[in-house]
């Protein structure tokens, strides 16, 4: 693969193809490491609308020890969104090309410790799963800002709820009659749905789902292992601009 077309998708000049190709490849990677994660603890890890949920209901059972257990998640997350805007304006102050790219190689590194920890869960499941769990909800974290930063916030990766509301939302204004009444009307602005942002949305969508699909398969049959082709993913989309600072030039 051409070297400029990696550097491509970190690279400190963002294009709007540029950042859907990598908003695809992290809802890939996002929805793979979430259903791999489910099989390994019983727990989606990029879902905080249901982790506070969850939180809410077991403070209100009285279930101290489990609302802790998902405080924690909560606030992994929290800090993964956290620690990519640090070291993505870290980055900037310092005018790097990699100031996108080292979140991803952070979390491509992460993965690969959810892999080690995930030959120990069997053994020492009071000890692994909270970690994994709470590692997970990081990673999770950490892209879901970095590409939001990106993006300029229309790009996320690692839940679906919104993606499927503004695909609701186009769909509408798709399906909207304007009707003969809509020249006469105070507004004379035809509903239009925007077609590009519709394909875009359902793009991230199928690439969420592929991501689960092969990732749930990938658990299945390989195990653990299986989080080596997922980090050798990020690595590849970070490693050109993180090349790029070390040697101090383009190659």
């Amino acid at each position: 693969m051409p070297i400029h077309y990696l550097r491509a998708f970190t690279n400190p000049e963002r294009t709007d193809e540029a950042n859907r190709r990598l908003g695809r490849s992290l809802a890939f990677v996002a929805g793979a490491a979430n259903a791999g994660g489910f099989l390994a603890v019983g727990q989606y890890t990029s879902h905080m609308s249901g982790v506070v949920s969850s939180l809410a209901d077991s403070l209100a059972l009285g279930e101290i020890g489990l609302a802790g257990a998902w405080l924690a998640s909560l606030l992994s997350f929290l800090s993964g969104a956290a620690t990519s805007a640090v070291m993505i304006n870290w980055g900037r102050r310092r005018a790097l090309r990699s100031l996108y790219a080292m979140p991803l190689m952070l979390e491509a590194a992460l993965l690969l410790i959810f892999g080690f920890l995930g030959s120990n869960l069997e053994t020492h499941r009071v000890l692994f799963v909270p970690a994994t769990v709470a590692l997970l909800c990081f990673v999770m974290g950490l892209q879901n800002a970095m590409i939001t930063k990106i993006s300029k916030a229309e790009i996320r990766t690692t839940h679906v709820t919104g993606l499927v509301t503004d695909i609701g939302i186009e769909i509408g204004k798709l399906f909207y009659w304007n009707g003969p009444r809509a020249a006469a009307s105070r507004d004379p602005q035809p509903v239009k749905a925007d077609r590009q942002r519709l394909a875009l949305l359902a793009s991230l969508l199928a690439a969420f789902i592929c991501g689960g699909l092969a990732g749930a398969l990938g658990f299945k049959y390989m195990g653990f292992v299986s989080t080596v082709p997922l980090a050798t993913v990020l690595v590849a989309l970070a490693a050109v601009p993180l090349a790029d600072d070390m040697f101090g030039q383009r190659f």
